[in-house]
């Protein structure tokens, strides 16, 4: 079968998701996984406690081996633009953590009955290109027939254990920056439900995240995360949680993505962005004329968004700042 792109399938049609915004819930997800505990050990620097972006264990003294996966179901109707956005996403856990990828290998679930397999090889060509633009290898992978289409990978990298960024490490009273506008679940949504195609959140979800990482590490940045799925807020969140301090964010000097607020005005908002909300929303405290509109926005779930730094990092904007004590509030 020959596919033209006047007759190509519309790929977010065929899952009930859409990107990051198909995680399962927070709060679900952290009582499904409470009575797990993994491996201790003085190798293992970063493990089960507090939900990081990727596992850390220390192989030398001056050498730390990262690891991560992450895949989810289309968030673009164009086959390759997924895959590049798939792969941009997965990257970007090792660059939150403050490392180099050095392999990828591709996970795939593919409704071979439903969809052709020409339009496999296009999202496997874009996450190939991907790699290619951040300098590590995509070797292989597994995939299996599967009733939704699914695409992402599983990264290994490096990086100095006295260099590592973590959720755990933040300290209060310093900036917060972040490094990507938010509002790309918004548009995302909204191209889901109508078809449209917004070209700033497609160059936003596959820019990666490599150079803001080597900045946040230039300016000493040991504290951050990115922000994806459970939205600015729910990241937020966890970071805050893990460090034991608080955060003020002023929503006036959050960047949002061109189309972003008039997608929100129109309503395109996910489920999974309103129950980030709900999950965050008990460690919330918002100023007088801050609107629930604003605290959907801040916690929209983003795909392959940001980073989330503790530090101040030249070139970004300072949205906020940490606190002592507990929570967040939006002012």
């Amino acid at each position: 079968m020959t596919i033209t792109r006047e007759v190509r399938p519309r790929l977010t049609g065929y899952a009930h998701g859409g990107g990051c915004a198909c995680k399962i819930p927070p709060g679900e997800l952290e009582a499904a996984v409470a009575g797990l505990t993994g491996q201790t050990g003085d190798h293992i620097l970063v493990g089960l406690d507090d939900g990081d972006d990727a596992a850390a264990v220390r192989i030398r003294d001056d050498l730390a081996v990262l690891s991560t996966a992450d895949f989810f179901t289309p968030v673009v109707d164009d086959a390759y633009d997924w895959g590049r956005i798939a792969a941009a996403n997965a990257l970007s856990d090792i660059y939150a953590m403050g490392g180099d990828p050095v392999v990828a290998i591709n996970l795939v679930g593919w409704p071979r009955d439903v969809l052709p397999m020409e339009l496999m090889t296009e999202v496997l060509r874009g996450g190939l290109d991907v790699g290619t633009a951040a300098g590590c290898p995509v070797i292989g992978g597994h995939s299996i027939d599967d009733p939704e289409p699914k695409y992402g990978m599983a990264v290994t990298g490096t990086a100095h254990p006295d260099r590592l960024i973590r959720n755990d490490a933040g300290q209060a009273g310093l900036p917060i920056t972040l490094t990507k506008p938010i509002g790309v679940g918004l548009l995302n949504n909204r191209h889901k439900q109508t078809g449209d195609v917004f070209e700033a959140a497609i160059e936003l979800m596959t820019t990666l995240n490599r150079d803001a990482s080597s900045a946040a590490l230039a300016a000493g940045v040991r504290a951050g995360t990115d922000v994806t799925g459970f939205g600015l807020l729910g990241h937020l969140h966890k970071l805050c949680r893990a460090s034991e301090i608080g955060a003020v964010i002023e929503r006036s000097a959050v960047p949002t993505v061109e189309g972003a607020l008039d997608a929100l005005r129109d309503g395109y908002v996910s489920g999974g962005t309103r129950r980030n909300l709900d999950w965050v929303r008990p460690h919330l405290e918002s100023s007088p004329g801050v609107t629930d509109d604003d605290l959907l926005l801040l916690a929209d779930a983003q795909t392959s968004g940001g980073l989330l730094l503790i530090g101040e990092v030249p070139g970004y904007p300072v949205i906020g700042e940490t606190v002592v004590g507990q929570g967040i509030s939006v002012r």
